[in-house]
Formats: C-alpha cells, sequence, structure tokens
C-alpha cells in the first residue's frame, strides 16, 4: 500500500455534508494515479480512519480511500486546498 496523501479539510467537509444528509452522490476515483477514472453511485454511510488512513464507505459495502477520489459530483478535489 502506497503513503496516504490527505486531502483537504474543506473537501472532507463536503463528504460529511452529503453523509449527514445521505444525499446519493457519485463518485470519480483512480485506483492507481496512471488508470483511468472509474465512477461508483451511492450513499456514504460512513467515514472513518484505519491504520492512519482515511476512507469513506457506501451503503452497499464499497469502501474507498480518500485519496484516491477526483471529484465528488460536481466537486473537482483539485479545486481544494
Amino acid at each position: 500500500m502506497s503513503d496516504y496523501r490527505p486531502i483537504s479539510c474543506s473537501f472532507y467537509d463536503e463528504l460529511e455534508a452529503r453523509a449527514t444528509t445521505r444525499q446519493r452522490c457519485v463518485l470519480h476515483f483512480r485506483e492507481t494515479p496512471a488508470a483511468p477514472l472509474s465512477t461508483r453511485e451511492g450513499v456514504i454511510q460512513d467515514l472513518y480512519i484505519r491504520a492512519k488512513v482515511e476512507y469513506l464507505r457506501l451503503t452497499d459495502g464499497f469502501e474507498l480511500r480518500l485519496d484516491k477520489l477526483a471529484a465528488v459530483d460536481d466537486r473537482e478535489l483539485r479545486n481544494y486546498c
């Protein structure tokens, strides 16, 4: 597993807001930096830390390291600091 790179606090707040309101969202992510963009739709059930790495879990059980995210809905991670 590569070193984890934390995402911005502002973007984390976006994720928390969606989880709190149980808003359906579209996740855009890359498994590796060179991989094509993947998409997954669902409701964020939980945001948590395991072994000093932040993750999200959708209600269908799908889990994703937050540093693999590129965007959620129309919000691109690169636009947050």
